[in-house]
């Protein structure tokens, strides 16, 4: 991620003496900024100018203050990224407690999806990025637990909660990333996909015979048919790790 020019790593909140050679000094502190504030403005920056468009002066003016003075409170841009990627869970929701193992984990996914894709470059934020604030502990704590009453081991739980987190996330970079060209410059996502399956089917079929038997199965089945058929096949694959009686 490219770095703004007011975006070097600064001395710690309360901290102005520890200093790096360039680094700026923390303006004034202002009684009324804190933590919780940045992370709000950050928010609304966001759904206004995306990740590329973040910077701390920007953060900053949204607060009303200069760029310095956010060094009281956060070291540098990447821990206002902690902030904004716990900020992004507060409105996140768990499923219903009911059902199955799979129904619930099905519902955690399917709603986390949802909560990505309803806010800009949400899934760019927490893609990767382990900084836990109150929010995100309260949605973990409850999707470990609910694999630990369905019967993972605590490692097993770990590394599914992991597993899981990080399909739906590279899952949404996927679908929010153009397909080709022809998208960025205005064309619909089935457009393109149509074009890629008439290319397909035009190949020499001698050469290419799969990709000109399977034009349709390869560009037909939209983004919905595709997330929750990844999404089968791991919870199948979860099953595995049960006793027979709990799959």
């Amino acid at each position: 991620m490219p770095a703004d020019e007011d975006d070097a790593t600064q001395p710690g909140a309360g901290q102005p003496g520890a200093t790096k050679p360039g680094a700026i000094q923390p303006g004034p502190a202002h009684p009324g900024l804190t933590r919780d504030a940045l992370a709000g403005a950050a928010l609304r920056v966001l759904e206004r100018e995306g990740l590329a468009g973040l910077s701390m002066r920007k953060v900053a003016a949204e607060v009303g203050v200069k760029a310095a003075s956010l060094y009281w409170h956060v070291r540098d841009k990447e821990e206002l990224l902690d902030l904004l990627n716990d900020a992004l869970m507060a409105d996140a929701e768990a499923p219903p407690r009911t059902g199955d193992w799979r129904t619930q984990l099905r519902g955690y996914c399917r709603r986390y999806r949802a909560h990505l894709l309803g806010k800009r470059d949400a899934a760019k934020v927490v893609a990767g990025r382990l900084a836990p604030g109150p929010h995100l502990l309260r949605l973990m704590e409850d999707q470990l637990d609910r694999l630990r009453e369905a019967g993972f081991s605590p490692a097993d739980s770990a590394m599914i909660s992991y597993l899981l987190g990080a399909y739906v996330q590279g899952f949404v970079l996927q679908e929010q990333s153009p397909m080709a060209a022809a998208e960025t410059a205005g064309a619909g996502r089935r457009e393109v996909a149509a074009g890629a399956a008439e290319r397909f089917r035009a190949l020499p079929a001698a050469e290419f015979p799969n990709l000109v038997a399977m034009a349709d199965d390869l560009t037909g089945p939209d983004l919905d048919t595709r997330f929750d058929f990844g999404l089968e096949r791991i919870l199948d694959g979860l099953a595995a790790l049960l006793p027979p009686d709990r799959r």
